[in-house]
């Protein structure tokens, strides 16, 4: 998965330094490609990978988590 990360973020780097740089026809394209590389592709599969094998509730301020973080707060005073 690290490798693929790598590969589309490349490829989307390049397509968007060769769309400012060159002077062709599709530049605005290779832009546009570049950009909905990073943000359709390499972001999601970005988020999945970091976020792999952890409990998102662990990070929700519910009413379970929230009590918890206000006896942690009592105790350190």
């Amino acid at each position: 998965m690290k490798y693929v990360l790598w590969l589309v973020f490349l490829a989307a780097a390049i397509s968007i330094i060769l769309g400012f740089t060159l002077t062709v026809d599709y530049t605005e394209k290779l832009i546009g490609f570049g950009t909905c590389g990073l943000f359709l592709v390499w972001i999601p599969l970005f988020i999945y990978h970091n976020w792999k094998g952890k409990n998102p509730r662990d990070y929700m301020l519910t009413h379970k988590n929230l009590e918890a973080m206000k006896n942690s707060q009592k105790r350190t005073k």
